[in-house]
């Protein structure tokens, strides 16, 4: 019964996002999953449910986020061309990306006075939740904590992609999704997938690759910044 009342209760969450991000007119800040935690937050607190109860009875929901991750590559398929095209420049970019988001957290958080802990789960930020957890285990960081920022640097991620790359007159499609696979994961790559197949496909190599570039960096930069 709990699995059925928690899973719907997300969903109705997220239908109720999606709803304020066109009555907004696609405004940034109206983001579907930033909304649908806030929804989901108050109503845990308001009922006095535990959070390990309602992620135990949500499973369906977590289940699905490999399917919807892999679902990625449909688009991804359908634009190969421009993609081997773009091989070096995207290389160039994910490298600079991923370094710069390792660097960039672990600094950020010392400058802080955050713990060395802290800032070793915030190293693997950019990639996906599973990704963020498994590589912060291995360095010495907190994986819970890692989940955290990985959501919140994809929210982020998400809502500030097309401003600032407005800011530096950026207007290409395949640079918004890249720089959302890159910088913000599956979260951001969902908003850019609005936009087309295109940035979809740059998205999903971004999440995939960097992914795997950060897995490799991360464990190098904890034993240089440790």
């Amino acid at each position: 019964m709990k699995v059925v009342l928690w899973s719907a209760v997300t969903i109705a969450a997220y239908a109720v996002g999606r709803s304020a991000r066109q009555w907004s007119r696609q405004h940034p800040l109206a983001n579907p999953v930033l909304i649908a935690m806030a929804v989901v937050i108050c109503l845990l607190r308001a009922t006095h449910t535990p959070y390990s109860d309602y992620l135990a009875a949500s499973w369906p929901i977590v289940f699905l986020l490999g399917p919807a991750t892999v679902a990625l590559g449909v688009p991804l398929a359908a634009n190969l061309v421009p993609l081997r095209r773009s091989l070096r420049a995207v290389a160039l970019a994910l490298s600079a990306g991923a370094a710069a988001s390792l660097l960039s957290g672990w600094f950020l958080v010392r400058a802080l006075g955050g713990s060395v802990s802290t800032g070793l789960a915030m190293l693997p930020k950019s990639t996906t939740t599973p990704i963020a957890m498994g590589v912060a285990a291995q360095i010495g960081g907190q994986p819970a904590l890692a989940a955290t920022f990985a959501i919140l640097g994809g929210i982020i991620a998400a809502v500030s992609i097309r401003g600032l790359l407005g800011l530096i007159r950026v207007e290409s499609t395949q640079a918004l999704g890249l720089a959302a696979g890159t910088a913000g994961s599956g979260i951001a790559a969902a908003y850019v997938a609005a936009y087309g197949d295109a940035p979809a496909a740059f998205a999903a190599i971004g999440i995939g690759l960097n992914g795997l570039v950060t897995s490799v960096l991360a464990p190098l930069a904890a034993r240089l910044l440790h």
